[in-house]
């Protein structure tokens, strides 16, 4: 079985943030899947399976378990779909949070996923006590992930994570936003933290923009953004918020082709 590992949000190899692709002629086992993903020990594997009208089945695993949305994995799926199986044209994919469509722009890719709305939360969770040196800016969530503005680009690149104390927050992953400055001409940065998905720190993750860019739509007063994600390895996401959905717009190379051994 083909399997590649791709670096998603990034022009380059040793950058972005790298997924493992599969592409199935038929479902595997789930345990076999999680077992494949804690082999690999990456954010994320994907794997995909085409349908009779066109369209794509797309499912990920982190080396916990099954996760419900992975936009850097999509964008992988759709690089190698692309450039290994040779198809054309706006790919569409089912997946738990609904379709998501990844099409060709030149140099790289357009991830079109829902928007997820951010709802204010009014403190932090008690598992939290004592993570943050200075008061948070505003905090906020979505289904999945916890968000912290914690005001400027500076604070969130200096941030020191506690670990221990956000791997308390279980499958709950912790995002850490702030607004651009300098002369980089970015909007906004954020980092994201969730060891207890098996995750420490994500290099680039394209779901947490589904929540950042309508929040920072709203606090900026403009529909495009400049993105960073200020991670080691870093990645830049030019996105927009186009009524209900966010367009992310990032490159992607392969790294690796393996063959894996399934066991008989």
């Amino acid at each position: 079985m083909r399997m590649f590992q791709v670096d998603a949000f990034a022009d380059r190899v040793f950058s972005g943030n790298p997924a493992a692709v599969l592409v199935l002629d038929e479902w595997l086992d789930e345990a076999l899947m999680l077992s494949i993903a804690q082999e690999n020990n990456l954010a994320e594997t994907a794997f995909t399976k085409s349908r009779s009208d066109g369209t794509w089945d797309l499912r990920w695993f982190t080396p916990a378990h099954e996760v419900d949305f992975c936009g850097h994995a999509t964008l992988a799926t759709a690089h190698i779909l692309s450039s290994e199986h040779g198809i054309q044209g706006t790919m569409t994919f089912h997946t738990r949070v609904g379709e998501l469509r990844v099409a060709r722009v030149d140099p790289g890719y357009q991830l079109d996923v829902p928007a997820l709305p951010p709802e204010p939360l009014d403190m932090l969770p008690e598992e939290l006590n004592g993570a943050f040196t200075d008061q948070p800016f505003t905090i906020f969530r979505n289904f999945e992930n916890l968000f912290v503005d914690l005001g400027s680009e500076a604070a969130v690149r200096s941030f020191v994570p506690d670990l221990a104390k956000i791997a308390r927050l279980g499958p709950i992953g912790l995002v850490i936003t702030g607004r651009g400055g300098g002369a980089s001409e970015v909007a906004f940065v954020s980092r994201y933290f969730a060891p207890g998905a098996g995750i420490p720190e994500d290099p680039v993750t394209g779901s947490i923009h589904a929540t950042l860019v309508p929040y920072w739509s709203d606090r900026l007063g403009t529909t495009q953004h400049r993105a960073f994600q200020a991670s080691a390895r870093g990645g830049w996401l030019d996105c927009e918020l186009s009524g209900d959905r966010v367009l992310l717009t990032g490159q992607a190379v392969t790294f690796m082709e393996a063959t894996v051994r399934l066991p008989r």
